[in-house]
């Protein structure tokens, strides 16, 4: 799955609008949506909202972990975690940046917003690089990555056949470098016989 693809499912995350305009009930594949009516909110998905964002048609409501207090509580609590912590939302970042690019005036000291998710990105982008060199260094065949998200598994893509190669040839090199005991034990009585022949 390529970065396109991760947010084309991003973009049917289900987020609230307040419309300006009347409509019946639209029919989509992924279901309906509406009907909508001037002034009160309905759910749509975020593609949609963007789009009626972008014709003047609505006011985005931001999800409700997009504040300044949970998403500081979240940074700290990535910060002391050894492992990856459970996001607000499986599709954050893609989330963020639209909304962020689209909606900045329907959210709430955006800027600072838009710096908390990136701090947020940037430890939890370290914490995989560190895992992906804990998993070379050790040998390993698997590395913990409970909680991340579509977009950081897959970011960690390109890294893997390089670490996993690296691996493979670890563990190779280590397979050869001694003889295993049993191979050790059939040397040593295979000499064992040929030395009783020989008298």
């Amino acid at each position: 799955m390529n970065p396109d693809e991760v947010e084309f499912l991003a973009e049917k995350q289900l987020i609230s609008i307040i419309p300006t305009f009347n409509s019946n009930v639209i029919h989509l594949i992924s279901g309906d949506v509406g009907p909508f009516r001037a002034s009160l909110p309905v759910r749509v998905p975020l593609w949609m909202a963007i789009n009626l964002k972008q014709q003047r048609k609505c006011k985005i409501q931001p999800p409700d972990w997009m504040n300044i207090e949970q998403l500081e509580e979240l940074k700290e609590e990535e910060k002391r975690s050894k492992t990856f912590v459970k996001m607000p939302s499986e599709h954050y970042m893609i989330e963020a940046k639209l909304l962020l690019n689209y909606a900045t005036d329907d959210i709430s000291r955006a800027d600072e917003i838009r710096t908390i998710i990136k701090d947020i990105w940037d430890i939890r982008m370290s914490k995989i690089r560190s895992s992906v060199d804990t998993l070379v260094r050790n040998a390993g065949f698997y590395a913990t990555v409970d909680h991340l998200t579509l977009m950081e598994i897959n970011t960690m893509r390109p890294l893997l056949p390089h670490a996993l190669d690296q691996v493979y040839r670890m563990k190779k090199a280590q397979s050869t470098r001694l003889p295993t005991q049993s191979t050790t034990l059939s040397l040593l009585n295979s000499s064992h016989r040929g030395s009783s022949l020989s008298s």
